[in-house]
Formats: C-alpha cells, structure tokens, sequence
C-alpha cells in the first residue's frame, strides 16, 4: 500500500472530479446516486446523517468525502469503494495542507466547507477491508495525508452529480 503512495500523492489540488455518490439510508445499507442535494439541514438528502446526528451537532460529521486513489488502494474494484461508508468520493488532494480546516469547495451547485472533526479508520473499516488496510489509513505519519477522508458541513444547498468537479473557493 505504501507504494501507492506516489500515486496518492498526485491528486489534483484543485478542480478534482467527483467520482462516486453514495447515500447510507440505515447502518449499512448504501444506494449509490448519479446526483445527490446536498443541504444545511440534512446533508446529503436520503441519507441517514439527519435522522442520527446529536443535537449539539453544528453539522461538523454531515458529509464524509474519501479519495478515490485511497480507496481503490485499500478497497479494490469499484464496487467494493462504498463499503469505506463514505459519501462522496473524489479524485483530489485532501491533505490538511491543500484543504485546511475552513477551506470552502464549490461541487457541482452546492458549497462544502471542511471541518475540523478528524476522519479516523474504524473497526467496520478494517473488518471490510484488513487490519493492514486500517493501519495504512490511520498512520500517524500519514495522518497529515487525511488517507481516511475528510468530513465537512453544507453551507449552500445544490445538486452535485457524478463527474462534477470540486473547486476552492479563493
């Protein structure tokens, strides 16, 4: 895995593609989506993070975004990239020092903003994909790298489909 680094490495820093788009209706369940709303309110609509999310919440968990060379390292086949349980899957530099926390990214109509709360491997991951997979993506000396994926809130509502890009907002 570490080979693939170099790889990783070479993500756009901007104007990334968005690959893949997947609602989590219920745990475990996933229905992938050739477009998707994102809003304040809820996220990513048809998703299961409205209906969940603690009062106290400031929408810092709403949306998780992973990058696709990370996970077709650790996944696989396209097929198995929805089981990382993320929903938005992108080809882009999601590294802390391309998107620092607060960093705003127009997809497709809607803005995103990135948020502090760190994205870490859990069990389910490593169960689905290998403890070495899990250790890969939780690497301390990696950690800068966000191989696991970023979360971030809904500032604008809009439609994002498959193929949009992701632009920073200077």
């Amino acid at each position: 895995m570490r080979a693939s680094l170099e790889t990783i490495r070479l993500a756009p820093a901007d104007n990334g593609e968005i690959a893949m788009l997947c609602a989590r209706p219920q745990t475990d369940a996933r229905t992938l989506l050739d477009e998707a709303t994102l809003t304040p309110e809820a996220g990513m609509v048809g998703d299961r993070w409205a209906a969940t999310r603690k009062p106290d919440n400031d929408g810092v968990d709403q949306l998780t975004l992973m990058a696709t060379r990370v996970v077709a390292t650790v996944a696989g086949p396209r097929e198995r990239w929805p089981l990382a349980g993320d929903q938005i899957y992108v080809d882009m530099d999601l590294s802390e020092e391309n998107l620092p926390v607060g960093t705003r990214l127009l997809l497709g109509e809607a803005e995103i903003e990135i948020t502090e709360m760190p994205h870490l491997g859990c069990s389910k991951f490593g169960a689905r994909f290998g403890n070495e997979a899990l250790r890969f993506v939780c690497a301390k000396e990696l950690r800068a790298l966000r191989l696991r994926g970023v979360y971030a809130r809904v500032l604008r509502a809009g439609r994002v489909r498959v193929g949009d890009r992701l632009v920073k907002i200077p």
